[in-house]
């Protein structure tokens, strides 16, 4: 099928999409905002802790807001490579 073929909305939506080279540098990074705590049983707000600062990237420790269990790790990779000079 050619584009003229198509039905309205198809090429309406399609005419309003962006083009590829600008959705790959989408949602290159989430932060959570609620995790699950086993300890509470429910969905809670979480606070972030940098845990340690390793060579492949930062990684994270996500804490429940009320009870300070960890709920969850994330390693952010996109941070430059530390040069050590001795």
């Amino acid at each position: 099928m050619t584009p003229n073929n198509l039905p309205r909305f198809i090429r309406q939506s399609a005419a309003n999409t962006p083009p590829k080279t600008e959705q790959t540098g989408m949602y290159k990074d989430f932060d959570a905002t609620e995790l699950y705590c086993s300890k509470c049983k429910r969905p809670v707000p979480v606070r972030k802790r940098l845990l340690l600062v390793l060579p492949e990237g930062d990684k994270y420790e996500y804490l429940c807001a009320f009870c300070l269990e960890t709920v969850g790790t994330k390693i952010d990779r996109q941070v430059k490579p530390v040069s050590v000079i001795i």
